[in-house]
């Protein structure tokens, strides 16, 4: 398939790298500045490495990405709240254009799901956004593949940044607000972690299974949500006195859905280490899915871009 990138951060870096192992040609790649077009295929290595020395991808504008000739938009740019936009209008105009839409963006289908379904009846397009939840992991396509209906509840650790944050409290003792600084030096933290470590990141998330569990219906403020940045470190200690620990935990159930730091036992399958995600799928009559592995990371997530767009062609 023809695929316009938008986005040039890690993911859609990814995307663009990778989309030829996986028999696509990228037509249009754009960051928030500039654009590269080229009908037959851009050179991507070129674009990159441009985006590497001076911060752009190309001379054309981000609109003429928007507008150039691709089967599927790949919106990979930062997720922001409440109108969601660019990403929701980005998505507007493939879809009236009768284009595919393969989100990595978290902000359309989490603050305006039912929009976003309404565009989507309307158009020949279709769109798919496994890469919005947990990453690599194929949650949705596995939502998919038993049915929403035989699906009763979905909880995980969604959030790899606060997931290293409490494994590290936890083994070693140490405050929050130092290891903090450590993941931040090691990359795992943004310079600003807010998104992160106050659990909105684990909320969109929740938001957007909701969505697809109960057919909509769900934005960011329909979830309860409590982060980890007053947790003492005195509290993983009593909690490991007791053989357990502490994970930051999303969960959809009963038509509900929250995240907040929760005791799990040591050996509990929701006690993953590290960056390390896991979603946990309550379902009628197989029991509990286990779905765990790396919930972020450029080609980790362009991994599951690029399954969707492998869906759609």
């Amino acid at each position: 398939m023809r695929l316009a990138v938008l986005g040039a951060g890690a993911v859609g870096r990814s995307v663009a790298d990778l989309a030829s192992e996986y028999g696509h040609t990228v037509t249009a790649l754009a960051d928030s500045a500039s654009a590269v077009v080229d009908a037959d295929g851009v050179d991507v290595d070129a674009a990159l490495d441009r985006k590497r020395g001076d911060g752009t991808v190309g001379d054309a504008d981000p609109a003429d990405a928007l507008a150039a000739d691709y089967d599927a938009l790949v919106e990979a740019t930062p997720t922001t709240l409440g109108d969601a936009q660019p990403g929701f209008g980005h998505v507007r105009a493939a879809l009236e254009a009768d284009r595919h839409v393969v989100l990595a963006n978290k902000g359309p289908v989490a603050e305006r799901y039912d929009e976003v379904r309404a565009l989507e009846r309307e158009s020949a397009g279709e769109v798919l956004f496994e890469a919005t939840v947990a990453g690599a992991i194929p949650a949705l396509s596995t939502i998919a593949g038993l049915g929403p209906e035989r699906v009763t509840g979905a909880r995980g650790v969604l959030n790899g940044t606060a997931n290293f944050i409490l494994t590290r409290m936890a083994a070693e003792g140490l405050s929050y607000e130092h290891v903090l600084s450590e993941a931040q030096d090691l990359g795992v933290a943004e310079a600003d972690p807010t998104f992160d470590v106050e659990g909105t990141d684990a909320a969109l998330k929740c938001a957007i299974l909701a969505n697809v569990l109960h057919g909509g219906g769900y934005s960011l403020a329909d979830v309860a949500v409590e982060g980890i940045t007053d947790l003492p470190p005195s509290a993983l200690e009593l909690a490991a006195e007791d053989g357990r620990t502490v994970r930051l935990v999303g969960e959809v159930t009963g038509g509900e859905a929250r995240v907040g730091p929760r005791l799990v036992p040591e050996n509990d399958t929701l006690a993953v280490s590290g960056t390390m995600n896991i979603v946990q799928l309550e379902t009628e009559h197989a029991g509990r899915l286990n779905l765990s592995g790396r919930g972020a990371g450029g080609p980790e997530t362009a991994t599951a871009v690029l399954a969707d767009v492998d869906r759609l062609s």
